[in-house]
Order: structure tokens, then C-alpha cells, then sequence
């Protein structure tokens, strides 16, 4: 074979594995991308190795750390397009909304997207792991909200339906008719007699006047006219500021015959509540003699935690039972709140009035009062176990479906006392929330949480 011949075949080859080598190059080289498999603590998750073994804190078996694969990995299928799970505020995290708009100050309300909410927040869990663990679901429902606050109440008398009976002019009793506490008295009845010399010639002196005023009636001089009705008014205003009855008067004028005795009527229905007045005593003008209390309505005091206060209002319907009288119900209303607590049981006194028929309603009885509370129209309710407070904040797991859950901070308003509570901002009608193992969801949310923060940091060294 010639020189040339053999430089060609040679030239020939070599172009043959150029080729070849370039339309190897030329297709894409399938990358063989392992994932190294890590171990963590479950009660320390700062500690991460690339074997199996102990915790060399507590002696615990490691786990295995559930990685993910990049989104760059080939295979991987296109992410979807972005989903809008609701519309947030962009100065208060917890005011949140389905549709966009304006927030309460005025701003654009900004979109929060499900991928956004799952790489920041949210975690996912093993749906065997969450029948295991007896997750319960509830769903945030509008309604109105109401209570019915229950108190142990103690029965008073009306102050306003209390009178005292008093002495206006000095003298003895000469006849006591009411003479017993508890005695019950009609208006107009007759208390007492008192003799009193002043008394006597008081209306001797307004007889004289009265004779005066009718001669002086025929005098031709006006000064001497208008003297004598004048001395005529204050001899019967005198009558008059002792409590004696216009009928007494008049009888005065038409019989003349003077009266020894001033005799003290009831100015009420009622009980008497106590007696100052004895068969011949000594009175001097301004002495308590009796005091009497209508009972026909009465005052009830109760009791009320500060944390029920804002649901009182005065005019509210109450309704109160006694235990000696089992079935019999009475209706009432709240007349007054007191504006204090009671410094030693710090507790608000409410003050209810009832109607008494029948005067079953004694002061000093003790009685249990229930006070409808006016409802609040249309409001986001949540069961009052789904909150985790944490102190600073309150917290509570919404589920987004196959072992998802996302952790969000709510405002809470009131509670009703039978474990719901109104929930102000954080949460939308129809969302499903954890009631129960939050406390378990919360715990793993950490350790992945922890978990993420240790990887991220072993990348970057």
C-alpha cells in the first residue's frame, strides 16, 4: 500500500470518531442525581448525620429526614398555574378576605397563593398519621352569636318604695295602733296619735284668724283686708307643714272644736320594717317613728364575672327560680350595672328588678337568675378548644386537604360560655379548622420547622 493510500485511511478513521464523538456530546446526558438519605433526632432536630444510629443526647433512635426533589429535577412535571386561597391586608395579617378590595385603612388588599402559603407555613402530614393521631375537623359558620349569663343573686328590698315615718312637731303618743314589726299596713291607715300642746294652740291661733279674716272682710280699708287673710295663709301653712291632711283642716273650719291630737297615716303599702313608736313616749320633732316598704316589687343583686360584663346591658330580660318554690319562674330586667368591682371578689354587682306577686320574693333569699344577653347578628363563631394561646397570640390550624395544614393567627372576640367563641379576624366562613391534636400538629410543625432551618444551614456550609 502507497504512502498516500494509507495517510487516507488514516484520515478517514480519524474523522469517523470526531464524528461520533460530537453526536455523542450532542445529546443530553441524563443526570443521575442521588439524593443522600439523613438521619435526625425526633426530641432534638438539630442533630443531623448522614447514617443511622443514637442521638448522642438522649440515646434515641435517629429517623429518617423527608427530603424533596428540586422542581429543576427532569421528569418533573410543569407547575400548575397559581391558586389564590384568600386576600390578606398588607398591614394586618389577620384581616383577610375571599375577594379583593380594599382593606379597613384604606389599602389594596394583596393575594395570598397556595404555594406561597406551602413553602412558608404549612405542613404536611401523613394521612395515617393523622387518623392516628384522632384529628377532628370543624367548620368556621356565621350565625348569631348569644349567651346566657347564670348567677347566684340575693333578694333586696326596693329602696325606692321605702318611707319613713317621722315626727314633725314635739308631743307624747297618746294611742299607738300599729304597734309590731313586720305588720302589714295599707295607704291612709292610721299609725298613731300625738298630743301636742303647740298643736293645740296652733289651732286656737288659726280659728282667731280665721274669725279675724271674716270681719276684716268688712272693712272699707284694703290694707287692713289683705292683713288678715295674710295672718289666715300662715296660721293653715303651719297646720300644713305638720303633716295634717287638708280633710282635717276644712273639718277644723267647720266644726271650731280644736283637736288634742295629730294622728300619723301610712304614706304606702307595705311591711313595717322597723318601730321606733311606744305607748306614751316622748317625741321630738324629727324622730324616726316607723319604717314601712312596699314590697310589691323588689331588688335582686348578682354576682357577674368581669369577662361577662360586655354582654350586660340595662333593660335586659332576666329571669330568676328559687329552690323552695322548684318549677315557678319569675321575669325581671336589669335596672343598673354598678360602674366598680367589688374589691374583694372582684366581681361586678348587677342590680334587677322583679315584680312580686304573692310577696314570695322575701329580701334575703338567696336565688339563681339567668340574663339573656341580646345576640350578635351574623357572626364567625369557631369552637373555643381549636385555639391554642400561646400568650402572645392566638393560633389555629386550618386543613387544606391530604394531610395539609396550615397555622394562622386570629383575633378573638367574646365567648358564650358553652365552647364557642367569636372570632373578630383571621379565619373565613366555610374554611375547616383542627379541634382536636392541634396541640400534636403544632409539635410537628416546629420540628419541620427545625428541621428546614438545619438543612438550609448545612447547604450553605
Amino acid at each position: 500500500m502507497t504512502s498516500k493510500r494509507i495517510v487516507s485511511v488514516l484520515f478517514i478513521f480519524s474523522a469517523f470518531i470526531f464524528l461520533t464523538a460530537c453526536s455523542g456530546d450532542a445529546q443530553p446526558k441524563k443526570q443521575n442525581v442521588v439524593n443522600k438519605q439523613l438521619y435526625t433526632c425526633p426530641m432534638h432536630p438539630e442533630i443531623i448525620t448522614d447514617q443511622p444510629g443514637q442521638c448522642p443526647k438522649c440515646g434515641m433512635d435517629l429517623v429518617p429526614v423527608k427530603q424533596t426533589e428540586p422542581e429543576n429535577m427532569p421528569g418533573n412535571k410543569k407547575p400548575a398555574k397559581r391558586k389564590i386561597i384568600y386576600w390578606q391586608a398588607p398591614m394586618d395579617p389577620t384581616e383577610i378576605y375571599d375577594h379583593p378590595g380594599k382593606s379597613k385603612m384604606g389599602m389594596d388588599l394583596v393575594p395570598v397563593y397556595e404555594d406561597e402559603q406551602s413553602a412558608s407555613s404549612a405542613i404536611k402530614i401523613d394521612p395515617v398519621t393523622v387518623q392516628n393521631m384522632g384529628v377532628r375537623l370543624a367548620e368556621v359558620k356565621r350565625s348569631d352569636f348569644r349567651r346566657t349569663i347564670r348567677s347566684v343573686a340575693s333578694v333586696d328590698y326596693n329602696e325606692k318604695t321605702i318611707y319613713d315615718v317621722s315626727a314633725r312637731i314635739n308631743g307624747w303618743i297618746e294611742k299607738l295602733y300599729v304597734s309590731s314589726t313586720g305588720q302589714p299596713v295599707k295607704k291612709g291607715q292610721a299609725l298613731l296619735e300625738i298630743y301636742s300642746p303647740e298643736l293645740v294652740t296652733t289651732q286656737q291661733e288659726y280659728l282667731l284668724a280665721l274669725k279675724n279674716e271674716r270681719l276684716a272682710g268688712q272693712s272699707p280699708f284694703a290694707s287692713i283686708r289683705n292683713s288678715a287673710r295674710s295672718l289666715l295663709a300662715a296660721s293653715r301653712q303651719r297646720l300644713l307643714n305638720w303633716n295634717i291632711p287638708q280633710s282635717a283642716v276644712k273639718t277644723l273650719e267647720q266644726t271650731q272644736k280644736v283637736r288634742n291630737t295629730l294622728t300619723l297615716e301610712s304614706p304606702a303599702n307595705g311591711i313595717v320594717l322597723h318601730k321606733n313608736a311606744l305607748q306614751g313616749m316622748h317625741v321630738k320633732e324629727g324622730l324616726s317613728l316607723y319604717k314601712i316598704a312596699d314590697l310589691s316589687t323588689v331588688w335582686v343583686y348578682a354576682s357577674i364575672y368581669d369577662d361577662e360584663a360586655p354582654w350586660l346591658k340595662v333593660g335586659q330580660k332576666a329571669e330568676l327560680q328559687l329552690s323552695y318554690l322548684p318549677g315557678k319562674t319569675f321575669s325581671g330586667s336589669i335596672s343598673y350595672i354598678y360602674p366598680y368591682l367589688d374589691k374583694k371578689a372582684r366581681d361586678l354587682k348587677v342590680r334587677l328588678e322583679f315584680s312580686n306577686p304573692g310577696l314570695r320574693l322575701k329580701p334575703g333569699m338567696y336565688a339563681n337568675v339567668n340574663i339573656t344577653a341580646n345576640p350578635i347578628a351574623n357572626a364567625l363563631v369557631i369552637p373555643e378548644e381549636a385555639v391554642i394561646h400561646s400568650g402572645k397570640r392566638n393560633l389555629v390550624f386550618i386543613s387544606k386537604g391530604e394531610g395539609r395544614f396550615e397555622p394562622r393567627s386570629v383575633r378573638l372576640g367574646e365567648e358564650n360560655g358553652t365552647g364557642r367563641v367569636r372570632v373578630l379576624a383571621g379565619l373565613q366562613a366555610g374554611e375547616k379548622i383542627v379541634v382536636s391534636a392541634q396541640f400534636l400538629i403544632d409539635s410537628e410543625s416546629r420540628l419541620q420547622e427545625a428541621v428546614r432551618k438545619m438543612l438550609a444551614e448545612k447547604t450553605k456550609n
